[in-house]
């Protein structure tokens, strides 16, 4: 028996919406990721981007378990003397909700171009709003729990 591999023009996308109100992020980010890396389909191929779209709403209402909101921070360097920047999760929580949950699932893709590939399939927003309804997105029940 031979081993299957799907084909780039095989892949059929199937957009998926994402409620993260009351949602805790690490669990959210990896149900997430799986979806945008395609490890749900009995098709997946590692080389390829199988995944799925992922609309992620309500991002401002995730909530984190112990003080990982003072204590966890986002560290970034310019290059310079002097050039490192840090941020709390609850600032940049405050700030830019999408971000924290941008970085989170960034972090559980591949680091080369193929995960690069599949974070521009995710799209987070801060409410309940998102401009994605023309996809016709399926709602994923149950994953952010």
């Amino acid at each position: 028996m031979k081993t299957y591999t799907a084909k780039g023009n095989e892949i059929q996308r199937a957009w998926r919406v994402v409620d993260a109100d009351g949602a805790t992020l690490g669990r959210l980010a990896t149900q997430v990721a799986a979806i945008l890396r395609g490890k749900h389909r009995a098709t997946f191929t590692p080389h390829l981007d199988t995944g799925d779209p992922v609309v992620v709403v309500n991002a401002a209402k995730i909530r984190v378990t112990g003080r990982k909101l003072q204590d966890k921070l986002y560290v970034r360097h310019s290059g310079y003397p002097g050039g490192l920047r840090s941020e709390s999760l609850e600032r940049l929580l405050s700030r830019r909700p999408e971000e924290v949950i941008r970085r989170a699932v960034r972090g559980m893709l591949p680091q080369n171009r193929l995960g690069e590939k599949m974070i521009r399939k995710l799209h987070v927003y801060a409410g309940a709003d998102h401009p994605h309804a023309a996809q016709k997105p399926t709602e994923l029940k149950g994953a952010t729990r």
